[in-house]
């Protein structure tokens, strides 16, 4: 079996989450991790063979405890985060490398730990358009329409929604291919890609993309982690009445 492997970045200490001691990857819904609900969509897809976590180092100890209790049957591995997304990307991405340096067949898929509301299909497309066609986002269709402005907030255009996606999670590459380009990135100083596509397009690779769910939201504020819990509320009672039926 061909491996897939996954990042998870969680390196952030979340200061948009105001109100909160935690970081936002580790505030709690139902007595798990926001976390623990992200590595479960992945370590428990028949396609994933290993997932690396880039954490926040002091709470790597707490996340290794978790997950203890947790008897996920594929390797995790916990390393520590960098100062920025893109350099616990890449090492996350290095530590992987390390593991079958050269692998030209390697998928990776880079996901943020706050985006737990992912889908096994999604999940499935995206590793599927990285291995066949190259660097591939997860998108959700914009459902509201989207303008251009200048500096002086004027609308310079109006674009066409159907035309319009936000770029979430995952991210899908060949291992090879982004390791590459995060050295290049690194020689040439340049540490301020906002993702891992930007990164990708920026060094000359076409760009896909699937289509993810829509409730695949990042939960970095008070509102997100609300309509977090909401979506799994709402889960819950779908799930009691298909049970019931």
């Amino acid at each position: 079996m061909d491996n897939v492997e996954i990042v998870i970045f969680a390196g952030g200490v979340g200061r948009r989450m105001t109100g909160s001691k935690r970081p936002k990857q580790f505030l709690e819904l139902s007595g798990r991790p926001i976390i623990d609900y992200t590595i479960e969509k992945y370590a428990t897809h028949p396609q994933v063979t290993r997932i690396v976590i880039s954490c926040l180092a002091s709470w790597i100890s707490y996340l290794e405890h978790w997950l203890i209790g947790r008897h996920y049957s594929i390797p995790i591995d916990i390393i520590p985060g960098g100062a920025t997304g893109q350099e616990s990307i890449f090492r996350g991405v290095s530590h992987l490398r390390n593991q079958h340096p050269g692998d030209m067949d390697a998928i990776v898929l880079i996901h943020d730990g706050v985006r737990p509301l992912i889908s096994e299909e999604a999940i499935s497309a995206c590793i599927e358009s990285a291995r066949d066609r190259g660097p591939t986002a997860t998108i959700a269709q914009a459902s509201e329409t989207i303008v251009l402005m200048d500096e002086e907030g004027r609308v310079t255009d109006v674009l066409p929604r159907s035309r319009c996606g936000l770029a979430r999670a995952p991210q899908g590459f060949r291992l090879e291919e982004l390791y590459a380009a995060h050295l290049r990135a690194n020689d040439e100083r340049k540490g301020d890609f906002v993702d891992s596509i930007s990164l990708m397009s920026y060094y000359g690779y076409d760009i896909y993309t699937v289509t993810g769910p829509s409730e695949n939201i990042k939960v970095t504020t008070p509102m997100d982690y609300y309509a977090f819990k909401g979506y799994m509320e709402a889960h819950d009672q779908e799930s009691l009445w298909k049970d019931s039926e």
